[in-house]
């Protein structure tokens, strides 16, 4: 069968819950390889929860659902402070991404405390002011910025990890509704070894399966690119829909 749309490849699959620092429970989900150990994780960081953000966000849903089986990775999501989504509220209240950087902190916490490896943070819109602000302050391998809209990172913030020499690669779609590529080179420009990625025909919310699979591969690249190119097909017959 082809791959695509909202199908899940076999993983294992594990409904989480961490606390934070302040005292919250945030809920989300793991999902691992079948029968093997990952090689990295994606720790994922959804768009802004008032606009309708969520671990439930298509490209990191469907992350989940084949990267796994694909390219043999952890892919952890989870609902940042008051969001939402099928999986559960986590506790508390959105905060404009101030105290967000508690439910980053947790979610790095998980990770350690579970031993997962090669931790990356791929944030998306909203998701990407976390990865930018409070990164830095954790053991990740690198930084996943996808449609990076720069409204709350500050460029000190962002300029910061011209010094950190961990890995960042930047999505920018050609269309974006905030930051189109020629815009984020100037912004980006304060780190020589952020890797800028413009996306022709792409548009800040990756819709259509084309987008998906670009994003996708994208990612793949950066944490794993031996399991490149991703497959399109998938003949196990224990395949669901999300």
């Amino acid at each position: 069968m082809e791959i695509r749309g909202p199908v899940l490849l076999p993983a294992r699959r594990e409904d989480i819950e961490f606390e934070t620092l302040d005292g919250l429970t945030l809920v989300g989900e793991l999902a691992l390889p079948e029968g093997r150990d990952p090689v990295a994780t994606l720790v994922t960081l959804h768009p802004l929860p008032t606009a309708g953000g969520f671990m439930d966000s298509h490209i990191f849903r469907k992350a989940a659902g084949r990267l796994p089986a694909l390219a043999d990775l952890a892919v952890l999501r989870f609902n940042t402070r008051g969001t939402t989504s099928q999986r559960g509220t986590s506790e508390g209240a959105f905060d404009g991404g101030r105290a967000e950087a508690f439910d980053v902190a947790a979610a790095m916490d998980f990770v350690r405390e579970r031993g997962l490896p090669a931790p990356w943070l791929v944030g998306w819109s909203f998701g990407t002011e976390l990865a930018l602000k409070y990164g830095r302050d954790h053991d990740v391998e690198g930084v996943v910025l996808l449609s990076p809209p720069l409204h709350r990172a500050s460029d000190a913030e962002v300029a910061a990890w011209a010094a950190d020499g961990r890995r960042m690669v930047v999505l920018v779609p050609e269309f974006d509704d905030y930051l189109r590529p020629d815009a984020a080179a100037e912004r980006f420009a304060s780190v020589p070894h952020a890797v800028l990625i413009p996306v022709e025909g792409g548009k800040h919310l990756w819709v259509g399966e084309n987008q998906t699979r670009r994003v996708l591969t994208e990612i793949v690249a950066a944490v794993n690119p031996d399991a490149l190119p991703l497959p399109t097909e998938w003949d196990d017959a224990r395949v669901a829909e999300s």
